[in-house]
């Protein structure tokens, strides 16, 4: 089983109500994509997208907590942990990449519901380091997997929510040209 997978259905069996869980990262490609990188299935950790209408729901389900806790004391032999829950305003998206969540149904779960961001907003989460050479492989994958436009980007890039630290105003700036190079019409 793939990383990814092995971390979800751990906390999947801690849990016992339904979390709805919106991935990215890694783990998104990996499960969300066929033909994804190998090296996709190796990554150690699963990132996750709290959306604003979903993020008092979360803060307040202690059990879910719980379960992750317990998860990630189950795995650290292994390596493997999930901890990085980002709130979407932290996260470089479209502004209504919520409208556009695409189911991921692999692996099969009981408690869990998972989603991860349209194509498009992945690519632009891809952008977060600015031009990191995994995070542009990766942007290169989905592009050329989803056959995603230069005009598509681009319009991305208009429609994103507003980047309040320069840091990432800069990272996107270093980004922006290589991800829009990958797209060939």
């Amino acid at each position: 089983m793939d990383n990814p997978g092995r971390i979800l259905t751990t906390l999947d069996g801690h849990l016992d109500h339904p979390v709805r869980l919106v991935l990215y990262g890694r783990s998104a490609i990996c499960l969300g994509f066929e033909g994804a990188a190998a090296d996709t299935a190796q990554t150690k950790d699963v990132d996750c997208i709290i959306s604003l209408s979903h993020e008092t729901t979360l803060h307040a389900d202690s059990g879910f907590w719980d379960a992750l806790e317990s998860t990630n004391k189950d795995l650290a032999p292994l390596g493997l942990y999930m901890t990085h829950l980002f709130s979407a305003s932290e996260v470089f998206l479209r502004t209504n990449w919520e409208e556009h969540l695409v189911p991921v149904n692999r692996p099969a779960l009981r408690h869990l519901q998972l989603f991860r961001p349209a194509t498009i907003d992945l690519v632009l989460t891809k952008c977060m380091r600015g031009n990191d050479p995994q995070d542009m492989a990766d942007a290169r994958f989905m592009i050329e997997h989803d056959r995603i436009t230069r005009v598509e980007l681009t319009a991305a890039f208009q429609t994103m929510q507003p980047i309040e630290l320069v840091e990432l105003r800069d990272t996107l700036r270093r980004a922006k040209p290589v991800v829009l190079g990958f797209a060939h019409y």
